[in-house]
């Protein structure tokens, strides 16, 4: 039986890009999972993770969550690093 980690391990998303489209979508960990994987392998997909996490990124710093706004904006930075289909997606709009 496949665990929680070991259907991440096999995404190519890490557990905090995996958190941040939960966040973004407001569904379970399993499903942003199943999501994250689809999106990370079609064309557009790195670029619509990127801004999902860009949105959860304006949300906490509307919120007033500096905290959340640094976890996110590491986030963001190590995917766009490991993405090539990101290219031109890095905008946190500072």
């Amino acid at each position: 039986m496949l665990t929680i980690e070991d259907c991440i391990a096999l995404s190519d998303l890490t557990e905090r890009e995996i958190d941040a489209i939960a966040e973004h979508e407001h569904v379970p960990e399993m499903v942003a999972v199943e999501l994250g994987c689809c999106l990370v392998h079609c064309a557009d997909g790195q670029r619509r993770i990127a801004a999902f996490i860009r949105d959860d990124i304006d949300r906490a710093r509307r919120h007033g969550n500096a905290r959340h706004v640094a976890e996110l904006t590491s986030v963001l930075r190590d995917f766009v690093a490991h993405h090539e289909g990101v290219y031109g997606a890095w905008n946190l709009g500072a």
